[in-house]
Parts: structure tokens; sequence; C-alpha cells
């Protein structure tokens, strides 16, 4: 199991970038823990891969836990997550800065939202970055916009 924190901004998306030098993962993730929970427990077949992820904490710095699991161990939890679901297509990139992105299309109830991350490695990195002209609003600490929160309460009516 790795464990890390992650220190992260969130945007809305303005307008699709040229994603020629990016690539593309179908990703469906569930949760297990309930929504007002203060950990939250997924789990997540990313291409031909799976993991069980716990997070805790909100905002900028976020504490993470992931682990390989078999997909049999996915399969096995998928029903549990019924109602707590994202589909999504996840581009990965670099900016100009050479940062990484990571925008996420959302498919089925979550379409057309869009949300692009960034990972820092501290939060001072964060104070310097120069949002790129495609990214829309910050939503980094609207709950609203946390996976967690848009796979059982949709798209948020206010940004």
């Amino acid at each position: 199991m790795s464990q890390q924190q992650e220190v992260e901004r969130k945007f809305l998306v303005k307008e699709l970038p040229d994603l020629a030098n990016a690539d593309q993962t179908s990703i469906r993730q569930g949760y297990l823990t309930q929504p007002d929970d203060s950990v939250e427990v997924r789990i997540r077949q990313k291409g031909s891969k799976y993991f069980m992820t716990l997070k805790s904490g909100e905002g900028l710095v976020r504490n993470e836990n992931e682990m390989t699991i078999s997909e049999q161990q996915f399969v096995q939890l998928w029903p549990n997550t019924i109602g707590q679901r994202v589909e999504k297509t996840r581009w990965k990139g670099k900016l100009d800065n050479n940062l990484c992105f990571e925008l996420d299309v959302f498919e089925g109830a979550l379409a057309p939202l869009r949300l692009v991350e960034v990972e820092f490695e501290s939060v001072e990195q964060t104070d310097d970055f120069e949002v790129p002209t495609w990214f829309g609003q910050d939503v980094t600490h609207i709950k609203g916009y946390k996976n967690k929160a848009l796979a059982t309460d949709g798209i948020p009516l206010i940004a």
C-alpha cells in the first residue's frame, strides 16, 4: 500500500486543449463509504488495473492510501457502490511549465462536466502557479466538485 500526501488544485474547464500529446485512460470508480463519512474509500478500474483507495482531509492537501486489488476483488465489491459511481475518460499531459495535468471528461449523468487537476510538490508551489487560459473557475475548495460528491449528488447547481 502506498501512502502519500497530495497537494492539488482542481478547476472547471473552459475549453478543451490540444490533447494530441496526452495519454487517455477510461476510469470507472465507485465509493464504499457514505457521503457524510469523514474518510472516503473507493474502488477504481483504470484501464486494466484495479485499485482501492482511502482518502482523508479536504481542500488543497489530502492524505491518500492506495493499494492494488485483483479484478475479482473489484467485481465482488462493485455492487456495493450502486448510486455512488463515476465514469470518465482521463487525459494526462504536461503543461508549458512542465507540471502534469489530469483532465477528466465525465460520462453518463455527469456529462458534459470537465474538470482538470494539477498536482504540486508543495503548498508554496501552488501560489506561483500561472493558470492556463483553457482552465475555468478554481473549484479546489468546493466540496460539490469532489468525485465522491459528484458520484452521489451529481453536478453542483452553483459553483
